[in-house]
C-alpha cells in the first residue's frame, strides 16, 4: 500500500519541548481572559482603592474589566503567562517520555505506578523551573488599570527586577510547595491517562 504511515521513531526531545510549549501558548491565547477574570475573582475584596468596583462570576467580571478597564485589561500578564507555558509545558510534556524511559530503563509497556512517577516528576520539574513567570502573570493579572490608581508594574521584565530587588529569590518562588503538589498531581493524572 502507498501512503504514509506513522514513524517508529519518536520525535527528538527539541521537537517535543517546542510542540508542548507552542500547543500551551496557542491554549493560553484564547483563555487567558478566563484565567484573568478567575484571578480576579479571587482577589475580590483585597484593594481598598477599588471598593466601588464589585465582580460577579466570570462573564460579568470580564464585561465590568472592558467596561472599566477596557479591553486590553483582559491580557495583563499575557506576556508572563506564554514565558510560563514555554518554560512549564516544554518540561511538563516534552520531558515526560524522556523521564519514564529513564524510570524503566527503556523497557516498552511501562506499569502504571512508572507512569504516574514520570508525571509527578515531570510536573514538579517544571514548576519548579517556572515559578517565577507564574508569580509575575498573577501580580499582572491582579493588577488594576484604572485612572487614578497606580500600577505597581509596568513591564514583565521590570516585574522580575521589583520582585527580586524587594522580596529577593524568595518573592521570585511564593507559593512553589503548594504550586509543586497541585502540579505534580495534576501532570500525573492528565499524562497517565493519556
Amino acid at each position: 500500500m502507498v501512503g504514509l504511515k506513522p514513524s517508529d521513531v519518536p520525535p527528538p526531545l527539541g521537537v517535543k519541548m517546542m510542540s508542548a510549549g507552542a500547543a500551551a501558548c496557542v491554549a493560553d491565547i484564547v483563555t487567558f481572559p478566563l484565567d484573568t477574570a478567575k484571578v480576579r475573582l479571587q482577589i475580590q475584596g483585597e484593594k481598598k482603592a477599588v471598593e466601588g468596583i464589585r465582580y460577579r462570576g466570570v462573564f460579568g467580571t470580564i464585561s465590568t474589566m472592558v467596561r472599566t478597564e477596557g479591553p486590553r485589561s483582559l491580557h495583563n500578564g499575557l506576556v508572563a503567562g506564554l514565558q510560563r507555558q514555554v518554560c512549564f509545558a516544554s518540561i511538563r510534556i516534552g520531558l515526560y517520555d524522556n523521564v519514564k524511559n529513564f524510570y524503566t530503563g527503556g523497557k516498552d509497556n511501562p506499569n502504571v505506578l512508572i507512569r504516574i512517577l514520570a508525571g509527578c516528576t515531570t510536573g514538579a520539574m517544571a514548576v519548579s523551573f517556572a515559578q517565577p513567570t507564574d508569580v509575575v502573570k498573577v501580580r499582572f493579572q491582579a493588577q488594576m488599570n484604572l485612572s487614578g490608581v497606580a500600577r505597581r508594574y509596568n513591564g514583565t521584565m521590570q516585574a522580575y527586577k521589583q520582585i527580586f530587588q524587594n522580596e529577593g529569590m524568595r518573592g521570585l518562588w511564593k507559593g512553589t510547595l503548594p504550586n509543586i503538589t497541585r502540579n505534580a498531581l495534576v501532570n500525573c493524572t492528565e499524562l497517565v491517562t493519556y
